[in-house]
């Protein structure tokens, strides 16, 4: 599925709970099916700087397409990172890199419904898929 169509599955997902209470309940429901993170991956440098919580993310390239693989040690960030990855995983970096998530944020409203520091996650979570997505072009180009 492309990244609008992940995407869009997830908004009709959250749009269908009537509060937030249930949209609370999804997210983190999206967590627990999160496979655990293998330990080799949770190290320094996978870790998303400046979340709250803590946030592992590791990236892979198979066939020309990114694989992400995340892990946090809190249930909501592990919710929000699972959703961000289902988004963005098995595309091509620069689809990656060049599409504009926020039609996601603003229609499913999550931004202002997460504490501040929670909110300044969600956007590091982002900025940290796409940036690893522009190494992997840069890697390419060379």
């Amino acid at each position: 599925m492309s990244i609008k169509d992940n995407e869009k599955k997830h908004i009709e997902t959250l749009s269908f709970f009537d509060n937030w209470s249930e949209k609370y309940e999804y997210i983190i429901e999206q967590g627990y099916l999160l496979p655990d993170m293998p330990p080799q991956y949770k190290i320094e440098e996978n870790i998303i700087k400046g979340c709250q919580s803590t946030v592992w993310l590791k990236t892979e390239i198979k066939d020309g397409k990114l694989f992400f693989h995340a892990d946090s040690n809190s249930t909501i960030t592990k919710g929000i990172i699972s959703i961000l990855i289902d988004i963005f995983s098995n595309n091509e970096p620069d689809e990656i890199v060049d599409y504009d998530i926020n039609e996601f944020i603003e229609k499913t409203h999550l931004k202002e419904q997460l504490s501040p520091s929670r909110a300044n996650g969600l956007l590091l979570m982002i900025e940290k898929i796409k940036f690893n997505a522009t190494l992997f072009l840069l890697k390419q180009k060379k």
